[in-house]
């Protein structure tokens, strides 16, 4: 075991013992009496909307293309600026600066989408790799996917994810889960049924998280009551992972895979790896009554491996962010599908480090850039376009914002959504809740001051899946089933879909035109 290592099982161990847990929730109260006061008082308000992105992706090794495999990605891959480290050794996430909302703001954080995925993706192949956008890799490695995921290691009572980024907060977390889980952790889908000894499995899917910056604290639940409204829709289009990689599957019947199979696993795949805990992690949050609200259900919700300042980071708390840090630590853990992040980066002398934002997490990582720049347009616009208008969408019962969720989950762009229009009339017609869906997403962001032409470029490629009625998951498992029809079996099939996948995605600008 080596110096690192050893420290990194130190700090696990303090993680999990009953004098850090006591520490850390002393912390967090006073940390979070602050931070109520401070939005109460009007300290986190800010003068505009502002936007930015996380952007997740995965790597191959490109040195075969006719048979490319996950790869991990070396160390020197992420001394190009643009790229930063994930979960998995094979992952990588790319994140733009915050710009406003305007015309302007947008169009800097689509080139800065594609600049810095570019630099990514060059820094990876002088390495022999290829970053590839997707939400799910079904091309494993050269040992498998299940030994790759399971492979671990038992330092000193520690567990060691091997193919893990090894940084204590990672590990600490994976050994808190594996605990609350009695020691493996379940996961079960139509034609899988498995356990693993680590949360690496999470590594299996990757996402894009637009963030939208809210200017009042007085107005934020607002926001952020009608943003949970529009998961469901949102997410019915651009579901991108109906399939695992086919090792995992233990079928004689691979039609009824391709028939049964969520169209979006990621989200399976990220609540049974982390739920563990007595109230699940992951989850569609409830309504908020006041700004305050997103403080108290970080403070309330179940711990997983509390963390100390001071174990990673030396001198004074002279940071917003250094004041806040046992805060943030346990808000990383607070994994809903929608939640609030504290705090940011100085945009401008109206727009400073102290605010509040809504982080958007149920999208998967989707085709082509063109299609991440959208769907961060249509979200951001959206959720500003409704609120504006006051749209009776916040009237729609909670729980059926979370049925339209799981139902897109399952079922992609055929699901069974719920909606109220404009009219205040409720609906499950699709035409109609995606119709309204991008009305008000050109008005949230018409205005913020985008012209009727650049609304257009950033929103007709998602809108053209509205006509096609098609999203990228439903593409993945026409190929699958074609393939499986012409012979091959469900290795073949899933794997040649994604292939092709990977093909189409260098040199198409949008999914519209697979279609």
């Amino acid at each position: 075991m080596t110096d690192e290592q050893a420290r990194t099982a130190e700090l696990v161990r303090q993680s999990l013992s009953p004098e850090t847990a006591a520490t850390f929730r002393d912390r967090l109260e006073a940390q979070a009496d602050w931070l109520r006061s401070a939005i109460e008082d009007g300290r986190m308000d800010n003068a505009d909307f502002a936007v930015g992105l996380e952007l997740e992706a995965y790597a191959i090794a490109d040195g075969d293309t006719t048979d490319p495999r996950l790869a991990r990605l070396p160390e020197a891959v992420f001394e190009e600026p643009a790229a930063n480290k994930e979960l998995g050794l094979h992952n990588v996430e790319i994140n733009t600066e915050p710009t406003l909302l305007g015309e302007a703001g947008l169009a800097a954080q689509a080139d800065e989408i594609r600049e810095r995925t570019a630099a990514t993706r060059a820094a990876a192949t002088a390495h022999d790799r290829e970053i590839v956008l997707d939400a799910m890799w079904t091309l494993p490695p050269r040992e498998g996917a299940v030994d790759y995921l399971s492979a671990t290691t038992d330092r000193d009572g520690v567990v060691f994810a091997d193919n893990m980024r090894q940084y204590p907060r990672y590990v600490a977390i994976d050994n808190d889960a594996i605990r609350h889980a009695g020691g493996e952790i379940p996961f079960s889908v139509p034609g899988v049924e498995a356990t693993f000894p680590s949360i690496l499995f999470e590594s299996l899917a990757t996402s894009i998280q637009p963030h939208l910056q809210i200017p009042s604290a007085a107005d934020f639940p607002a926001y952020y009551n009608t943003a949970i409204r529009t998961l469901g829709p949102v997410l019915a289009l651009s579901t991108n992972s109906p399939f695992l990689p086919a090792g995992f599957y233990d079928t004689a019947d691979p039609a009824a895979v391709v028939d049964e199979t969520p169209h979006e696993l990621r989200i399976e795949v990220f609540e049974q790896s982390v739920n563990q805990t007595d109230h699940a992690k992951v989850r569609v949050p409830g309504d908020i009554e006041t700004a305050t609200d997103v403080v108290d259900r970080v403070l309330d919700d179940d711990p997983y491996a509390p963390f100390l300042r001071e174990w990673v980071a030396d001198g004074d708390r002279e940071t917003l962010a250094d004041r806040l840090w046992e805060f943030d630590h346990k808000r990383g853990t607070y994994w809903r599908w929608l939640r609030c992040v504290v705090g940011g980066d100085h945009i401008d002398a109206d727009n400073d480090t102290h605010s509040l934002r809504i982080e958007y997490r149920p999208i998967p990582t989707q085709p082509t850039v063109t299609d991440i720049v959208g769907l961060q347009a249509l979200v951001v616009g959206a959720i500003r376009g409704l609120v504006d208008a006051d749209h009776p969408i916040q009237s729609l019962p909670w729980e059926d914002a979370e049925a339209s969720f799981y139902a897109a989950t399952a079922d992609g762009i055929d699901a069974e959504l719920h909606w109220v229009t404009a009219d205040g009339e409720r609906t499950t017609d699709s035409d109609a809740i995606f119709g309204e869906l991008f009305e008000y997403a050109r008005h949230g962001l018409s205005i913020s001051g985008v012209s009727s032409d650049a609304i257009d470029d950033y929103l007709d490629p998602i809108d053209a899946r509205v006509s096609a009625g098609a999203t990228p998951s439903g593409w993945k498992k026409q190929q699958v089933r074609q393939r499986l029809a012409d012979g091959d079996d469900l290795t073949a099939a899933i794997e040649g879909m994604q292939r092709e996948y990977i093909q189409r995605s260098r040199k198409d600008d949008a999914f519209v035109d697979w279609l």
